[in-house]
């Protein structure tokens, strides 16, 4: 008896219905023609990015332990005396940035383009979720190290929760695990980032890329709306994307390897704190204003950077004006980020 009938014997599936199925849904799914350009690949690549993070993440957990007097030393062990430890840190620790980099990229694609726009709203909110919840696991990933920026760091980061209304002395209680940063805190990040906010961002992908099937990409003013199969042409770009994006992350690893630092102590406070860099514009915001200015404006920020699609038509019912409006306050946005980002880089 042959594998293939012995095995549908077992297994009972029609097998054309399947394979027609799979054509259908994956193989012959019709991608507009404007995908072909590299710009409009970068959807996919926080991804692929994405799946890079799950891979090196399970490996890392065969060696982490998450407790004050381990944690420090595991990292060192991984970095320095696991064979290819340091490369397989370094993958995760440069997929964490470029993954927030290419959400970054993504959402200003979108977001000039107008793809947020009815009836695509929801998919815009979700990528918004998708990439405040990036930054939290990058947050919780770095608390990690144990080390001395590290475990300052958290110690900065989780105060300015704390001045969140109604609920910020809770929240701040809840994932420090007591007054102060200490085993239970290490203990609740590491659950968080290994367990709680993986599962939550496969489950906001999941629900993103089920929203773009059921309304198909959108197509740009100026682009035709012809459409080309998703096998071969678009199936080769995601492996060249998949392939060039491993390239880049091990070379950042051998020209800029992942250290380790001082191992943190709680006696004794660094000259110098500071957050990583995707949080520089919110931190040099929060140290040119009082704190609770500086608390709500964030927060307001956020809704309406998230709830900008049920906003935009507010302004105005020309649609050209809206346009403008939005490109113009997407501009401004993106000059004050960078303003930000590289003052917090350069002043000690």
């Amino acid at each position: 008896m042959k594998f293939k009938e012995w095995f549908l014997e077992r297994f009972p599936i029609d097998y054309d219905k399947f394979v027609e199925f799979n054509e259908k849904i994956f193989i012959k799914e019709p991608i507009p023609t404007h995908m072909k350009k590299w710009l409009f690949v970068m959807g996919a690549t926080p991804l692929i990015l994405f799946g890079f993070q799950v891979l090196t993440g399970l490996f890392l957990t065969f060696y982490f332990m998450p407790s004050p007097e381990m944690a420090y030393e595991s990292i060192r062990h991984i970095t320095e005396d696991v064979r290819f430890g340091y490369w397989v840190r370094g993958l995760h620790r440069w997929g964490a940035n470029l993954m927030i980099i290419s959400l970054l990229l993504h959402m200003t694609r979108v977001f000039f383009t107008q793809a947020y726009r009815k009836p695509r709203e929801l998919n815009w909110i979700i990528g918004v979720l998708l990439f405040f919840l990036t930054m939290t696991i990058s947050f919780t990933g770095y608390s990690l190290t144990y080390n001395q920026l590290s475990y300052w760091a958290t110690t900065v980061g989780t105060n300015m929760i704390k001045e969140v209304p109604l609920i910020g002395d809770m929240m701040l209680f809840f994932l420090r695990g007591g007054d102060v940063v200490n085993a239970n805190t290490l203990t609740r990040f590491y659950t968080l980032h290994v367990m709680i906010l993986p599962g939550i961002i496969f489950f906001f992908i999941f629900l993103h890329i089920v929203i773009l099937r059921l309304h198909g990409v959108s197509i740009p003013e100026g682009f035709e709306e012809k459409y080309y199969p998703f096998y071969p042409h678009h199936f080769y770009k995601i492996i060249i994307a998949t392939l060039f994006l491993l390239t880049l992350m091990s070379t950042l690893t051998v020209i800029l390897p992942p250290g380790i630092g001082e191992p943190a102590n709680p006696a004794i406070t660094p000259q110098h704190i500071k957050p990583e860099w995707y949080f520089f514009p919110t931190y040099r915001f929060l140290k040119m204003v009082p704190l609770h200015v500086g608390i709500y404006a964030t927060a307001a920020f956020v809704l309406v950077f998230t709830f900008w699609p049920f906003i935009e038509p507010l302004i105005s019912k020309d649609k050209t004006k809206r346009t403008i409006f939005s490109r113009t306050a997407g501009v401004l946005t993106l000059v004050i980020t960078l303003i930000l980002t590289i003052w917090e880089t350069i002043v000690i």
